[in-house]
């Protein structure tokens, strides 16, 4: 049997996509493998930073190093929006960007010895209708859109990915309830722009959220990134009367501070942001809000990070993502003056990450002598460990509790976790 193994780099879209890559192979009688020489590597890159091009690059190579005699095929984001610098690569026997990814064994039956470039740089306004039925983890991710027209000047992902365009609700009720049969109980569901789901086929994000609602089987929807401006009072209302939703919300700012946002072409102010989320809120008390926060943005000053800070503070979030802005080939961002020094981002991206554990602390404690029901994934150490229905990480000594939900009582807050007792009623 012919094994095959894969590499994926980037964003929940990404992971996926390899798992529908996955699903694909083992159709065709490929065993996937994780450590052992496979006979093809498949990598899934990701270009949303010069970081991630670098990753790809350096993975690439190294594969190949790992795995002399297979053939090492380069699909994704990198391989779509870079097609000539992938094939100077030698060890890349195969590219494909995102528009081809799911021919990909059409291509290793074609390898003939020299290198296949099949990227297409013309991008399907229809969604690849594909399903992911290999998922390993107990939360499954559910993608249902692509493409992005938003153009903020930092990104290069509308390139790469294409424009927007939905996932029919047949389609997707149908992938639940196979997910579902195969003893999923939690979905996420993930998309490159998901809050302009529907716009193209004539729905709505929270058409596609009841969909999945109806699914006998699916206890708990999660939502991925969202759009401010897409967060308003009647999404929030509308939203809120889906049972299954988890209170725990996504929603992206990359800066608290309204002149970078404009220079990053947000269509929103901070104060936009700030209502949004109250808009969250006032339907789901208590949830949690996690982030996005780019820093070192060209031209951001003192004066703007300092605002970027205030407004954290104001949004309370329960979490943050924070990474320094990278400069990309190919984005207006990339042609901006003052651009802000490494060692300034790294000094700011440390204070915004420290501001980001005191907010999580401080969120997390409120749940302190509180029972949560608690989904468990994975063991660590003597721990069990899984989260509740807002996304807080929780512990707790047991026995065989991957997959079950139990009652937990939450004790203590610890190094980014909390620590919980096991209650049974």
């Amino acid at each position: 049997m012919k094994t095959v193994k894969f590499y994926t780099l980037g964003c929940k879209v990404n992971l996926y996509e390899t798992e529908t890559l996955k699903s694909m192979f083992e159709k065709e009688g490929y065993l996937p493998v994780d450590s052992e020489n496979a006979d093809i590597i498949v990598i899934n890159t990701c270009t949303v930073t010069s970081t991630g091009d670098k990753k790809s690059r350096q993975l690439i190579r190294r594969a190949k190093r790992e795995n002399p005699g297979s053939i090492v095929a380069v699909v994704g984001c990198y391989a779509q929006v870079a097609p000539d610098e992938v094939s100077k690569i030698p060890e890349a026997d195969i590219i494909a960007g995102t528009a081809d990814k799911f021919k990909i064994l059409d291509y290793i039956k074609q390898y003939d010895g020299f290198q296949i470039n099949a990227v297409n740089n013309e991008i399907s306004a229809h969604y690849d209708d594909m399903f992911s039925f290999s998922q390993s983890r107990t939360r499954a991710m559910l993608k249902i859109q692509d493409g992005c027209e938003n153009y903020c000047s930092y990104c290069i992902i509308p390139y790469a990915r294409g424009p927007i365009r939905s996932r029919p609700c047949e389609s997707v009720a149908k992938e639940a309830k196979i997910l579902a049969e195969k003893g999923f109980t939690e979905v996420v569901l993930v998309g490159i722009h998901l809050s302009s789901y529907g716009r193209d086929i004539n729905s709505s994000l929270t058409e596609a959220v009841r969909t999945i609602n109806e699914v006998e089987g699916i206890k708990r929807i999660r939502l991925g990134s969202l759009e401010p401006l897409s967060v308003d009072r009647k999404f929030a209302r509308e939203l809120s009367g889906i049972a299954k939703v988890c209170p725990s919300f996504h929603v992206s700012m990359q800066s608290g501070c309204d002149e970078t946002l404009r220079r990053m072409n947000r269509k929103y102010t901070s104060e936009q942001y700030l209502q949004s989320l109250e808009n969250l809120r006032e339907f789901f008390p208590g949830c949690a809000v996690s982030t996005d926060v780019m820093v070192g943005f060209p031209g951001e000053s003192d004066y703007e990070f300092e605002k970027t800070l205030k407004t954290i503070s104001k949004a309370r979030f329960a979490s943050l993502h924070v990474f320094q802005y990278s400069r990309r080939k190919g984005t207006p961002a990339a042609d901006m003056k003052n651009q802000v020094s490494e060692d300034i981002k790294a000094l700011r991206s440390q204070k915004v990450i420290a501001l980001g554990e005191k907010l999580k602390e401080q969120y997390c404690k409120d749940y302190i002598n509180q029972i949560k029901e608690v989904l468990f994934e994975d063991k660590t150490g003597n721990f069990y460990e899984g989260f509740t229905e807002n996304y807080i990480r929780v512990r707790a000594v047991g026995s065989n509790l991957k997959g079950q939900y139990k009652n937990v009582e939450i004790l203590e807050y610890k190094d980014g976790y909390c620590v919980g007792e096991i209650k049974s009623f």
